[in-house]
């Protein structure tokens, strides 16, 4: 595959979701590897020790969720550097992949076991709402909390706040803090919450409703949907090789 396939996959792959969202803000591809892609690494963070490691790895392109955070200062131009020294391509992609058909929040249902997505997470207004699904039959939130922390590889976060079994559940993946998505799952008559960030008022609101809240990390709430869009790439080019960059369960 080379440079201008992917590109052409990438706005076939998205379509009008690009033009939704602002290109170099939330989705942007950094031409500085070969022409010719043989091998992709993906993860849901660009840092330079994944650069580094990616180096290592021969990789030709490295594909993430998020660019480097221009408030971790420095970091962004750390990361071009080493990028053009090492001669690798960066794609990355933020809020079309959230709100994508194989994205981020529907790849974590599909890796958690539910298969009835109600409603995809949404851009409305500059926010996402959560995406809903439900379970075929009703599970505790016992069990539902050890298949989190399983599925993400990660210890969890979790606060049972109702004696309900589990059967409808709210996501947004990353940065669903908010208690303004919490009330929208509640809305949504959810039986549990799931997102990978918690700040204090997201525990006070999700025990004033009686919402049952499962906290994981940013990074591995996203992996499966950075890792959905690497699957479908190598689809529709099936000689390319496929790799997950390691991050570190950190947060």
């Amino acid at each position: 595959m080379n440079i201008e396939q992917f590109s052409i996959l990438i706005e076939k792959l998205f379509g009008g979701l690009l033009k939704q969202f602002d290109n170099g803000e939330e989705f942007a591809f950094y031409n500085y590897g070969p022409d010719l892609i043989r091998r992709i690494g993906y993860a849901t963070n660009i840092t330079p020790e994944l650069i580094e490691q990616a180096a290592q790895k021969k990789v030709d392109l490295i594909v993430t969720h998020h660019d480097a955070w221009d408030f971790v200062f420095g970091m962004k131009e750390e990361c071009h550097k080493l990028l053009v020294s090492f001669g690798i391509s960066h794609f990355f992609v933020h809020l079309p992949l959230d709100y994508a058909e194989f994205g981020t929040c529907t790849s974590l249902f599909k890796a958690l076991g539910i298969n009835n997505v109600i409603q995809q997470s949404i851009d409305i207004e500059g926010r996402s709402l959560p995406g809903i699904g439900e379970f075929e039959f009703p599970i505790s939130f016992q069990k539902l909390s050890e298949r989190v922390s399983t599925v993400l590889g990660e210890n969890i976060k979790s606060w049972k706040n109702s004696e309900k079994p589990i059967k409808r559940v709210g996501i947004i993946t990353g940065a669903g803090n908010s208690t303004k998505s919490l009330r929208d799952a509640h809305y949504s008559e959810c039986d549990v919450y799931i997102t990978g960030e918690k700040i204090l008022y997201t525990i006070q609101y999700a025990k004033f409703i009686k919402m049952n809240l499962i906290v994981g990390s940013h990074t591995f709430t996203e992996i499966f949907g950075v890792k959905s869009l690497s699957e479908k790439i190598k689809e529709n080019y099936d000689s390319l090789e496929i790799i997950e960059l390691v991050e570190d369960h950190f947060e």
